[in-house]
């Protein structure tokens, strides 16, 4: 299982610069979320997918990499590739690496729970107009740019 010496590279050093680019956009897309500006939350939309895509190619090129050094080519496959490499220094840095994940994970789960409380609340206004036909034509009525208001003085 252990090779003596690596013939492809194993690294998690692009992984690492790619979770961390996650973070600051999940952080980003969070003060979005409660600034309620949809127009930057669509925006990030895009950008978010194709990092993810990023971040999927590269772990499976970490994975490639363990696999023909000899290595499971999963976590317990990295786990035990560290092990070999008795490198505190490289220990460390995936325990970093690690906590980078959790914490993206954590705050993907916070703004997908905004997301939703978003969702629920627009939900509610949406049937609070159905059942008051007035309201939801004055709502419309104030929604349209340029409309006239009948400005009434006393």
């Amino acid at each position: 299982m252990n090779a003596p010496t690596s013939i492809q590279s194993v690294s998690f050093k692009q992984d690492a610069q790619l979770v961390n680019q996650l973070l600051a956009m999940l952080s980003l897309e969070q003060t979005n979320l409660i600034m309620v500006d949809v127009d930057a939350i669509e925006a990030l939309l895009e950008e978010k997918s194709v990092l993810l895509q990023r971040i999927n190619l590269a772990a499976k090129s970490r994975y490639e990499a363990l696999a023909v050094n000899g290595f499971e080519s999963s976590e317990v496959g990295m786990t035990a590739w560290l092990k070999q490499q008795a490198k505190p220094a490289l220990n460390e840095s995936w325990a970093d690496f690690q906590k980078a994940l959790s914490q993206a994970k954590e705050m993907n789960r916070l703004n997908g729970m905004l997301i939703n409380k978003h969702f629920n609340r627009n939900q509610q206004l949406l049937n609070h107009l159905q059942g008051n036909p007035v309201l939801a034509r004055s709502m419309a009525e104030m929604a349209r740019p340029n409309h006239n208001r009948l400005h009434v003085q006393r």
